[in-house]
């Protein structure tokens, strides 16, 4: 089934403003940004968001949870392949870079804001993280099936640690070297035997 154009055109909307959103949060905070002030960063009033958002949380919600389902569906994506697993860890390892680099403001707000969602979607977003955690701890368990469970949780934790530190060091060198740095780095995490 087909959008209309006008459709299309609300959705297009929505995501600008959940852009706008994710920058101005990343900025100042969740509690720093008005609806008033996410407006303004679009060119409408505060309470034209109404007619896409509920409340102001609503939209750290659609962001925050957006963000959790985008990076599961990108897994279930790249395991559909069926690939090797040292060529899936490295596809998802490549993934996760760029939805790193290209939405450095939402992984930013991601860490930081996740506590301010209500109940219900803070537990969404935790699920769709376990969910996708899981995913690459099957995959390491099939690599190194001498280490356990436990040690590659850590392993990858440390792993999401370094790929999510974009908004750190992007500005340190170019976008695609600071793939290639850390892309390099998080395989070596993933692909080093443990030598305790």
């Amino acid at each position: 089934m087909s959008s209309s154009p006008r459709e299309v055109a609300k959705a297009q909307r929505r995501e600008r403003y959940l852009e706008a959103a994710a920058s101005l949060i990343a900025e100042r905070g969740y509690s720093g940004v008005s609806i008033d002030l996410l407006g303004a960063a679009v060119g409408v009033s505060g309470p034209a968001l109404y007619r896409h958002f509920s409340s102001k949380e609503d939209i750290l919600t659609q962001l925050l949870v957006g963000a959790s389902e985008r990076l599961l569906a990108g897994y279930e994506a790249i395991i559909a392949e069926e690939l090797s697993d040292e060529e899936t860890l490295r596809r998802l390892v490549r993934f996760h870079l760029d939805f790193a680099t290209n939405e450095r403001d939402v992984i930013l707000a991601q860490e930081r804001e996740l506590v301010n969602l209500p109940e219900e979607p803070r537990r969404r977003v935790r699920s769709l993280q376990r969910r996708y955690v899981n995913g690459w701890v099957q995959i390491t368990e099939r690599l190194m099936p001498d280490a356990s469970r436990a040690d590659l949780t850590v392993r990858l934790h440390a792993v999401f640690g370094l790929l999510n530190s974009t908004p750190y060091s992007g500005s340190l060198a170019s976008p695609s070297r600071v793939r290639d740095i850390l892309a390099d780095l998080a395989l070596s995490a993933l692909f080093t035997a443990d030598s305790a």
